[in-house]
């Protein structure tokens, strides 16, 4: 059986894993008898990949069939400061996952770089989950935390989604939040109108905020980077999604 290595999301882990793609998905969001059920985010890596920081191949030599024949799931490899140990050449596609297990392959494209009008709102998902609005985009955002930050917070590396903002990205102060899913519309609408009344490129919105993603409003994909490298996964439109991934879209949404 071919052995799969996966750099999870939720939480940040190297897992070992005799499961493909789908499979693993189903199994990591639905849970195992006692384990948590919910989202699940994962890249899967090269599996030639290795490092000994992150205990890659004592992991793949643990990850062999149960006596039964029947294959292993997980092996966890590491837990702690993953991402900055993963070359980006290593990294394959984006896997999102339903809290019912269904598994969406998202792959990796050439980002846009164009500066559009607007405020962004940032979830990062590791190796820290805050919630941050910026004046930046994607690329220019991820540079101002890593490898040219504007702070004294810096990150060796960071992978982060993008939401969407509505009439608020360019109209904090009266634009409408009524299509806004967001639990916390009130802080939110303060930090971009802080940011609009400053100098300032981002502000924090949640030091530590739910993994529990609202996939429909992802507005044009994940971002990851490793030092100086940056790569970014497109989400397919609203409409890619219900005309040819139905039923991952509606689980997604329920």
């Amino acid at each position: 059986m071919a052995v799969h290595l996966y750099f999870s999301l939720i939480p940040e882990a190297l897992i070992v894993s005799m499961l493909s793609p789908e499979e693993f998905g189903q199994y990591y969001a639905t849970g195992h008898h006692f384990k948590h059920k919910g989202q699940a985010m994962f890249f899967e890596l090269d599996p030639a990949f290795r490092d000994d920081s992150l205990n890659v191949e004592k992991a793949v030599a643990l990850c062999t069939p149960h006596k039964d024949g029947t294959p292993k799931h997980s092996v966890y490899a590491s837990v702690y400061r993953v991402l900055e140990r993963i070359p980006l050449s290593a990294v394959g596609k984006l896997y999102l996952c339903t809290a019912y297990g269904q598994t969406l392959a998202v792959e990796r494209k050439e980002i846009d770089n164009v500066n559009a009008p607007g405020l962004h709102l940032y979830q990062d998902l590791s190796p820290v989950n805050s919630l941050v609005v910026s004046t930046l985009i994607p690329a220019k955002h991820y540079r101002s935390v890593t490898v040219e930050p504007s702070k004294l917070i810096q990150f060796p590396a960071l992978c982060f989604v993008e939401f969407g903002l509505g009439e608020l990205a360019t109209n904090p102060e009266s634009g409408s939040d009524a299509n806004l899913p967001y639990p916390f519309l009130h802080h939110l609408r303060e930090g971009l109108i802080a940011l609009n009344q400053t100098d300032k490129q981002s502000k924090l919105v949640h030091r530590v905020h739910s993994l529990d993603i609202p996939y429909r409003m992802i507005k044009g994909g994940f971002y990851i980077g490793n030092g100086a490298d940056f790569a970014y996964y497109a989400m397919p439109t609203h409409q890619e999604l219900r005309e040819q991934h139905s039923k991952w879209w509606r689980l997604a949404n329920s």
